[in-house]
C-alpha cells in the first residue's frame, strides 16, 4: 500500500464531512486508504461516518486523548508506506497526493513534507514553514519583529520567510495540519510525543525528525483549504499555551531558558493590555449579494430561500472561469461553489485567485446538503445547512 492518511477528528462533523470526501477524490488511481480516529466527538460524527463513508475505516476513542494520542493511534492501525497525518478541516486537491507521492520518491534522507496552505479566504497560512522556535526565534514571532524586518534573517526565521510560499525547499518545522512522511519513520521517532497536548506537538516531532539527520521540506505545488478555529485566536488564552508548548519544547531538547520565561510572562501581560482596549472582534457583515457557480439551476432558488437573498446561478461549463468583472465595484458578495461540477482542485484555485476583502466563499460538497466556508482565519467555520 503506497499511502496511509489519518484523519483525527473531534467534533468537527460536517468539516469531516468535506475533508474525506476530497481524500477520497485524491486517492483515486493511488493505493491508499483512510484511517479516521474519532476523540469521543459528541456530535454525529460517528453516525455520518458509519453512513456516508462505510468503507473508511473508523476507531471511536472512548475519550479525548489529545492530537499526539489520537494520530498514534491511528498511525498504529496503517499499513502505507507513506502516511499523511491531515486535519479533518481541510480540502485537499485531487492531484494533492499524487503530486507530493512523486516528489517524496525522488528524495534521499526524506523527513517531513508539508506544503502550501490557505484559508478559507484564499489567502496563505505563514505556518505552513517554520523555523526551529529557539528562544530568539519565539522572542520575535511573540513581538511581531518577523513582521516589522521580514528581509532581515535575524528577525525572520519563525515563518521560514528565506523561502518564498511559492518556492519548494527545505525548512526546519512543519504544521501538523498536513504531515506526509514515512510511516516507518514516523515508528522510528516513536511518533507524536504524548506528554504534549497541543501546539508544540508538530515542532518536536519536526524537530526530532532533523535531530535524524533527515530533511524536512516545504512543498510549494499543491495548495491545501485548512480552515481554522477558535484555537487560532491569539488571546491570554493562547499566550499561556504557546508557553506550555515552548517550555515543554525546551526541556526536552534544550537546557530551560530563564530568557524565554521572563518575556513570555511579558508578551501576555501586553496581549492582555491589548485585548482590553480592543474589546470582541467585530462580526463580518453578511454578503450583499451571492453567485451560485454549478451546472444546476434548480439549486439556486432553494439556496435564495435558505440564505433569505438573491442568489445568481453561473453555468460552470459555460463560465470556466470566474468572471471577475462581475464581482467589481466594492460589493461584498459571496461565491458558492457547487462541488458536484466544480473539483476541489478547482475551488482552491478559485479562492486563490479571487482572494478579496470583499469575496467570502462556501463549498457544497458532493452529494451534501450543506454549505460550508470560514471568512476568517481566526474564528470558526460556517455551516449552512439546505435542506
Amino acid at each position: 500500500m503506497q499511502l496511509s492518511v489519518v484523519i483525527l477528528n473531534y467534533n468537527v462533523r460536517y468539516f469531516l464531512e468535506q475533508c474525506v470526501l476530497s481524500v477520497q477524490e485524491a486517492l483515486s488511481g493511488i493505493h491508499g486508504e483512510i484511517i479516521v480516529v474519532d476523540n469521543n466527538s459528541d456530535d454525529d460524527s460517528c453516525i455520518m461516518m458509519k453512513s456516508r463513508f462505510p468503507e473508511v475505516r473508523l476507531i471511536e476513542n472512548k475519550e479525548n486523548s489529545g492530537f499526539p494520542r489520537g494520530n498514534n493511534i491511528g498511525v498504529s492501525e496503517a499499513k502505507g508506506k507513506y502516511i499523511c497525518i491531515l486535519n479533518p478541516d481541510t480540502v485537499v486537491a485531487e492531484d494533492t497526493f499524487i503530486k507530493i507521492l512523486a516528489f517524496a520518491e525522488e528524495k534521499k534522507n526524506l523527513g517531513i513534507i508539508g506544503c502550501k496552505l490557505i484559508d478559507g479566504t484564499g489567502n496563505f497560512l505563514p505556518e505552513s514553514k517554520r523555523g526551529t522556535p529557539t528562544p530568539w526565534v519565539a522572542f520575535t514571532k511573540i513581538f511581531g519583529l518577523y513582521k516589522i524586518f521580514p528581509k532581515q534573517k535575524l528577525f525572520n526565521q519563525y515563518y521560514a520567510q528565506h523561502l518564498s510560499e511559492n518556492k519548494t525547499g527545505k525548512v526546519d518545522i512543519l504544521v501538523g495540519a498536513f504531515m506526509f512522511m514515512e510511516r516507518e519513520l514516523y515508528l522510528q521517532i516513536g511518533g507524536f510525543d504524548e506528554n504534549c497536548f497541543m501546539y508544540a506537538d508538530d515542532i518536536d516531532l519536526s524537530y526530532s525528525v532533523l535531530q535524524m539527520q533527515k530533511n524536512n521540506y516545504y512543498f510549494h505545488e499543491t495548495s491545501v483549504l485548512h480552515y481554522k478555529g477558535e484555537s487560532t485566536v491569539k488571546d491570554e488564552k493562547y499566550m499561556r499555551r504557546f508557553q506550555e508548548a515552548m517550555e515543554f519544547f525546551y526541556q526536552k531538547h534544550f537546557r530551560k531558558s530563564l530568557f524565554f520565561s521572563v518575556f513570555i510572562k511579558v508578551g501576555i501581560f501586553l496581549f492582555s493590555v491589548v485585548k482590553m482596549f480592543q474589546g470582541k472582534p467585530k462580526s463580518n457583515p453578511l454578503p450583499e449579494s451571492y453567485v451560485f457557480f454549478s451546472e444546476n439551476e434548480i439549486l439556486s432558488p432553494q439556496l435564495s430561500s435558505v440564505l433569505k437573498n438573491k442568489v445568481s446561478f453561473f453555468d460552470f461549463k459555460k463560465e470556466k472561469m470566474v468572471n471577475s468583472c462581475l464581482l467589481s465595484g466594492g460589493k461584498r458578495i459571496e461565491i458558492i461553489l457547487d462541488n458536484q461540477y466544480v473539483s476541489f482542485k478547482k475551488c482552491i484555485e478559485i479562492l486563490e485567485s479571487l482572494k478579496r476583502t470583499n469575496i467570502t466563499f462556501k463549498i457544497l460538497p458532493k452529494k451534501s446538503s450543506f454549505i460550508i466556508g470560514s471568512n476568517s482565519k481566526n474564528e470558526r467555520g460556517q455551516i449552512i445547512k439546505i435542506e
